[in-house]
């Protein structure tokens, strides 16, 4: 059973930035930040796949950054140029590889999400 805490979300101007961390008790091979905006899908921001590479959505593409710090057990995501467009909820999550070695669409454990808002 992994545990996630969330920190480092609040309120920025446009343009700003924010470093949203995640505590983790457990390494997963996959693990990744998604978001959601009230009645909108819950999308994908970036993480890491199962073979240790990142992904992005397009829309954050040159402006987020996920990184992690094994060492104390965090996975980072620095949000520069942030646009109204990124206010949402923002969760961490992970989960291990199915039984073809890709991370799932539809993670199992899950951080408390921390709010982002810009404007």
């Amino acid at each position: 059973h992994v545990q996630l805490v969330e920190s480092g979300g609040g309120s920025v101007q446009t343009g700003g930035s924010l470093r949203l961390s995640c505590t983790y008790s457990s390494k997963s091979a996959c693990m990744g930040w998604f978001r959601q905006a009230p009645e909108k899908e819950r999308e994908a921001v970036a993480g890491y796949t199962s073979s240790g590479n990142t992904y992005y959505a397009d829309s954050v593409k040159g402006r987020f950054a996920v990184s992690q710090d094994n060492s104390k057990n965090t996975l980072y995501l620095q949000m520069n140029s942030l646009e109204p467009e990124d206010t949402a909820m923002y969760y961490c999550a992970s989960d291990q590889p199915d039984l073809y070695g890709l991370c799932p669409h539809e993670y199992t454990y899950w951080g408390q999400g921390t709010q982002v808002t810009v404007s």
